[in-house]
């Protein structure tokens, strides 16, 4: 069996997490993929699997095997698809990420829009509010709220946004509203243990409050629930309440306090070898988010 078939049953057993699960991905017999696995370990004179009963677990090497696996397969994968040309219609499977609310109100449209120009693909959407890595998770896109660490992913900034403090008219016109950061100690606040969340609001000229929440939830769109419901004051980004200052359901408060913009950008491998599929999404998303008046 040559190399390359041993490296696509390999991935596919760790990825389905077993012997039968892989062959079935494959379309092949385990017996097939039993042996596969076991010329590899027999050939590289390490232990790639741990096998019992029910459970197959990757060893220590496997997984280093694994992750340098997987990228082996997505180069040569990109470099089929360079080689089909640049105006192929891009096929296959695309996998994005993005924090929860932003997705769905800006990622999730251009995917439709995507699938809807390209019939061949299909995406994976995983949209969480913490940050992941692209290479671990194996995603191919990802978008980034806030400054990048140093990456080897190419990016592109789209826009920006604004950390806003906020509330309903009914609560402040029960409790007044504050003047200044410090004031938020002597109101009810709400926070959302989202991304990048902290009880330590911070704000322009080095002033950092520590809030005492009456009120913490997992997600931003229960935090802005109980603040339309006039609860008490939360603090999210610009783009998440943008409709609810529009028709007036919040009001902003404190905002010369905080004026620092944060960038948002799109994130994905870039590799030896153009990969249609990624560069046809991120240039969709590029014009999508670029025009889009709430990230500005």
């Amino acid at each position: 069996m040559d190399r390359f078939t041993e490296l696509q049953i390999f991935a596919a057993v760790v990825e389905n997490e077993g012997f039968s699960a892989g062959a079935r991905k494959l379309g092949i017999s385990s017996p097939v993929v039993t042996r596969a696995v076991a010329d590899l370990e027999a050939r590289l004179g390490i232990k790639l699997l741990t096998r019992t009963t029910r459970y197959v677990r990757v060893t220590d090497a496997g997984k280093r095997y694994f992750e340098d696996a997987k990228r082996i397969l997505s180069d040569l994968a990109d470099a089929d698809e360079a080689a089909t040309g640049i105006n192929g219609e891009p096929s296959g499977q695309l996998a994005v990420t993005a924090p929860v609310l932003f997705g769905k109100l800006f990622v999730l449209p251009g995917i439709l829009d995507y699938l809807q120009r390209y019939p061949k693909m299909d995406v994976n959407a995983l949209f969480l509010d913490r940050t992941i890595n692209l290479l671990e998770e194996g995603l191919d896109v990802g978008i980034r709220i806030g400054e990048l660490a140093d990456s080897s992913m190419h990016a592109i900034r789209v826009g920006t946004v604004r950390r806003l403090v906020c509330a309903a008219p009914e609560y402040i016109a029960r409790n007044g509203a504050p003047q200044t950061p410090a004031d938020l100690l002597h109101h009810t606040v709400i926070t959302a243990n989202g991304l990048n969340a902290s009880n330590e609001w911070k704000f322009s000229n080095n002033i950092t409050v520590r809030v005492r929440p009456r009120l913490s939830f997992s997600t931003n769109d229960a935090a802005i629930e109980a603040a339309l419901a006039g609860f008490g004051i939360t603090r999210l980004l610009s783009y998440q309440i943008a409709p609810y200052l529009a028709d007036g359901r919040l009001k902003t408060l404190l905002s010369n306090a905080d004026t620092k913009e944060l960038p948002i950008h799109i994130v994905h491998r870039e590799g030896r070898y153009a990969s249609a599929k990624i560069r046809n999404f991120v240039d969709l998303m590029v014009e999508r988010l670029q025009k889009d008046q709430a990230l500005h």
